[in-house]
């Protein structure tokens, strides 16, 4: 049942990807609503699951918080070092890319996060199923709802970053059928809840990072448009309205 569950998934994490690839005319408003998700999906479903499974405190501070300002540290610091490589390997060769801020690394680095985010995913629905049939179908409802911005995210994470479209989709079917895997898997084994809790406390942290610190500064970077900012809310309140509805 519950890997027939994540087939759902898998169809919402494509479509989510061919509405990306569908709007690159208005590249900008793209941006501003791919922003939105990922600050959405962020703070409003990762982290506070993240914070009812892995809520231990570690020297005063929650665990799930230290691993969510842990992930946005790690984004920062593996972004600044692949552009400062980037760079020198640029300016040493002279090459057309000197002037490009864009670093391909990042962005394949970012979609196979998000490519293990949608495994968890799977994980998580099989899980559910095995706690019981409702709780089953709740979590489902709420992955495959929020897979949209994921498939969303996937593809435009990728493609900002300056990778080829066909390494932009390869990331985008991958992150379709990790929850189907993640599902499956569950036949094996089942994972404890503060793993999983540690996990997305970290992962909504490297998400809000990129968020707040590439994806919304480069939509805004060529058209500081109120349309933009319009997507850039629009994003958030629908994975509040998604939030709010699987409860």
């Amino acid at each position: 049942m519950a890997v027939f569950v994540a087939l759902g998934a898998f169809l919402m994490t494509l479509f989510g990807g061919w509405a990306a690839q569908r709007v690159t005319d208005r590249r900008h408003l793209v941006l501003g609503l791919a922003g939105g998700l990922m600050l959405g999906v962020a703070g409003l479903d990762l982290l506070p699951e993240a914070m009812a499974a892995a809520g231990e405190e570690v020297f005063g501070v929650p665990q799930a918080m230290l691993l969510f300002v842990g992930g946005f540290l790690l984004a920062h610091v593996v972004e600044r070092l692949l552009a400062g490589r980037h760079a020198a390997h640029g300016a040493y060769n002279g090459g057309p890319h000197t002037h490009d801020h864009r670093v391909p690394q990042v962005g394949m680095t970012a979609a196979a996060a998000m490519v293990l985010h949608s495994l968890m995913d799977g994980i998580a629905i099989g899980a559910a199923f095995q706690a019981g049939g409702e709780m089953g179908l709740t979590v489902a409802l709420a992955v495959i709802t929020h897979d949209f911005a994921d498939g969303f995210n996937t593809y435009t994470v990728t493609s900002l970053y300056g990778n080829e479209r066909r390494k932009a989709v390869a990331m985008l079917f991958a992150a379709a059928l990790a929850p189907v895997v993640g599902a499956a898997s569950t036949l094996l084994f089942t994972m404890p809840p503060e793993v999983l809790g540690s996990y997305l406390g970290f992962f909504g942290g490297a998400l809000l990072y990129l968020a707040a610190a590439e994806i919304l500064p480069e939509a805004h970077h060529a058209h500081p448009a109120r349309s933009t900012l319009l997507c850039t809310v629009s994003g958030v309140a629908f994975i509040w309205l998604v939030t709010g509805l699987a409860e």
